[in-house]
């Protein structure tokens, strides 16, 4: 059975995706939010934040989660860690939180997890308490390539409401039969194996979706090929989530973002500036009434 959907509200920003020719995301259609709406209503969006050391992939995601239009972005982890995150976040919210032992909130809309967050059996606990709170779940990274070895573990837990972003290695590890695949054919394939979104991240970046929609993005730019560059789309995939977008429109229009992001940006763009250019990406796609 498929988690919960999050009921949405008309007050809330809204985005709404737009396929051109050949199923290319085309620029999305963004719309205020009512006047009088609260942080709540603008969706909750909790990041797993990486081990002491390694907790930069985390808040690159939470930064952008927060700026794509989440109201609260939560960086959740182990007391060193999120004194290291102390130091660099005020927007953020942080809280010590145990995934084996501790249930999320229940206002949390959606949840990230695998930047930075290491391959180990705790990372894949973690997920796999994730995918049971009833919330979508963004996995990359780490949270993808933990499974490698036991991935129908991972796929019996997912549903069509969550969404993975691996790139091609990381693909290859969990998909292995189908890494030579043509690279749609092999998306297709691997979100129906999987039962969720599949984000297969290239120079033209595949969304495909467990009922067989499909989209590409080919809105990029070679200035996303930085480190950090994965940990902003899966924030902005998990902030959209969060605001109720379905995941794969959330997907299919964090690509896009993601894009005009590097776009926009050129040439310098690094992973800690991309944030900085998303209200400038949203207002762009801002529908005035």
């Amino acid at each position: 059975m498929g988690k919960h959907r999050q009921k949405r509200h008309d007050e809330r920003m809204t985005f709404k995706l737009q396929l051109a020719d050949g199923n290319s995301v085309a620029q999305p259609v963004l719309t205020m939010p009512a006047k009088d709406i609260h942080k709540y209503g603008r969706g909750h969006a909790v990041v797993m934040s990486g081990p002491a050391l390694k907790t930069g992939a985390s808040r690159l995601a939470a930064r952008a989660a927060l700026a794509v239009g989440a109201g609260l972005v939560t960086l959740i982890g182990d007391r060193a860690a999120l004194d290291e995150q102390a130091a660099h976040v005020t927007a953020i919210m942080l809280k010590e939180f145990d995934p084996v032992s501790e249930s999320l909130d229940g206002r949390v809309k959606a949840v990230a997890i695998g930047p930075g967050a290491g391959v180990t059996p705790e990372t894949q606990q973690h997920v796999l308490k994730m995918l049971q709170a009833h919330v979508p779940v963004v996995l990359d990274a780490d949270a993808i390539t933990v499974f490698s070895e036991s991935s129908q573990l991972l796929f019996k837990h997912l549903d069509q409401n969550d969404v993975m972003t691996p790139h091609h290695g990381e693909f290859s590890r969990l998909f292995p039969d189908f890494a030579d695949d043509e690279p749609l054919a092999a998306a297709c394939a691997a979100a129906r194996r999987a039962g969720c979104v599949v984000v297969l991240k290239g120079p033209n970046t595949i969304i495909a979706a467990p009922c067989g929609k499909w989209a590409i993005n080919r809105h990029s730019s070679p200035w996303l090929a930085t480190a950090g560059s994965g940990d902003i789309l899966t924030g902005l995939i998990c902030g959209l989530l969060a605001q109720g977008v379905p995941s794969f429109d959330a997907a299919a229009i964090g690509a896009w973002l993601h894009g005009d992001i590097g776009i926009r940006a050129g040439p310098g763009l690094t992973a800690d500036a991309m944030p900085d250019y998303i209200p400038l990406v949203l207002r762009g796609c801002l529908q005035e009434d």
